[in-house]
């Protein structure tokens, strides 16, 4: 017989125990065959859970950078004009209550572990009556609890962020009212294909037929690809394009844009050019929301929401420890090229001298450095949890073919002691960590036990 809640206790440690313990769309561990990429597990999963993700209205986001930015100004926007607002994004820094959010605000503890327990006792029965072959992956079962408590909350209106690629990625089994496609670059190669060209065509399978499309002119592989999807379908498309600011438009000050026949102030946490381009997406779709799908969102609304976003670790600067520390999860070439962008904006005069950096082994680390090492004197590595992680050895290579005097750590607080041994913070600005989602959140979190974050 399934495990029942009872069982279990409904414990919020026992739910992200199993969780932890189930197998990885991308990475499945020794002894265990890397999973397939299909819709087919998570159509079967939320059967017996009455089909949650047709309870709600929804709008999909892919894209391979800025998706999360624009996801988070979104759903700050449409709960700012009184909504309530189901946001589902991945991966989290901390813990995995980040990834479902109502108005601004992860679920509980309880309320994890509950849509824990009946996703997973729905899905161990699956398995008993051979509907399953094994149980779902860790990104299926999130989802479909994001599902679950987007449905029986009730929200108004949900933001799905699509974990990878699009066309097979687990919440592509929504019916959004709008896709959304934000920034296409070369990422996850592996799985998506080795061109802007495959892997635009990946994202594209979030279009509806007869839907909508919101987005940008981009790399013009993409636009071609978007372009062409787009008609097959029948697909209207809205450019974002008049929600920009003007060119030259500083990166951490505020700008207006008219919508609707109203003046807009943009002023918004998330600092750097290239949120310019999130932030424009979001507008778009909530205009678009408002005009042709009768939600309550206002040109005050919009300003109120884009100000009030909250979405962690994308520039973000912490004070702590008696210093400034600036923190991004720049992942792939074109994040390195924002992240260093955005360096020279916001701390113009006063440039960083020490960079904390790790990353995944599948990452392009040679590029990586390339980007990112010259316009530090220093660079410390520190390991991160993940069996994907990339070696510290293989790091030091990348360093020393550049040039750059590195350190390894034997753990991310060494690495923040050691960026701060020694040093006058006057003198040395701020100090900057970045590369891997995993090496920021733990920063994060040791950072924020002893300093207060702001924007």
């Amino acid at each position: 017989m399934p495990l029942s809640y009872t069982d279990l206790c409904m414990s919020y440690a026992a739910a992200i125990e199993q969780l932890n313990s189930l197998v990885s769309e991308l990475y499945a561990g020794p002894g265990h065959t890397r999973r397939r990429f299909s819709l087919d597990e998570i159509r079967v999963l939320v059967e017996p859970l009455g089909h949650p993700e047709r309870r709600f209205p929804s709008v999909l986001i892919a894209g391979t950078n800025g998706k999360g930015s624009t996801a988070a100004t979104l759903a700050s926007i449409l709960t700012a004009s009184g909504l309530r607002t189901g946001l589902y994004t991945s991966p989290h820094l901390a813990r995995a209550n980040e990834r479902i959010r109502i108005d601004r605000a992860e679920i509980s503890d309880d309320a994890f572990a509950a849509s824990y327990f009946r996703v997973h006792d729905a899905a161990q029965q699956l398995v008993l009556d051979g509907r399953l072959q094994q149980l779902p992956s860790y990104f299926e079962m999130l989802t479909a609890q994001a599902f679950l408590c987007f449905a029986e909350t009730p929200v108004d209106i949900a933001v799905l962020e699509v974990g990878m690629g699009g066309r097979l990625d687990a919440t592509n089994i929504a019916d959004p009212l709008l896709s959304i496609v934000t920034d296409i670059s070369l990422d996850h190669m592996e799985w998506l294909g080795t061109t802007i060209a495959e892997i635009a065509r990946e994202k594209a399978g979030i279009l509806r037929p007869h839907g909508t499309l919101i987005t940008l002119p981009q790399h013009p592989e993409a636009n071609q690809v978007l372009g062409e999807a787009a008609m097959s379908l029948g697909v209207r498309g809205v450019s974002a394009a008049p929600y920009m600011p003007g060119i030259g438009t500083p990166a951490a000050e505020p700008y207006w844009i008219d919508s609707s026949g109203a003046t807009i102030e943009v002023d918004s946490p998330l600092k750097g050019v290239h949120q310019h381009r999130n932030i424009a997406l979001a507008i778009a779709a909530a205009v678009e929301l408002a005009e042709n799908h009768g939600f309550p969102v206002t040109p005050g609304s919009i300003a109120t929401g884009i100000r009030q976003t909250v979405w962690p670790a994308r520039l973000e600067r912490v004070s702590a420890r008696g210093v400034d520390w600036i923190l991004d999860v720049a992942h792939n070439p074109a994040g390195a090229w924002a992240l260093r962008a955005g360096l020279h904006d916001i701390l113009a005069g006063d440039p960083p001298r020490t960079l904390i950096f790790s990353c995944l082994r599948d990452k392009p680390i040679a590029e990586l450095a390339q980007i990112l090492f010259p316009i530090f004197e220093r660079v410390i590595f520190a390991p991160i949890h993940s069996s994907r992680a990339a070696s510290l050895d293989d790091l030091l290579v990348a360093a020393n073919a550049m040039g750059t005097p590195a350190v390894a750590a034997n753990s991310v607080g060494e690495a923040l002691c050691l960026a701060t041994a020694d040093r006058d913070a006057r003198a040395d600005g701020a100090i900057v960590i970045s590369g891997s989602l995993y090496l920021v959140g733990e920063a994060r979190t040791l950072l924020l036990d002893g300093g207060d974050a702001r924007p």
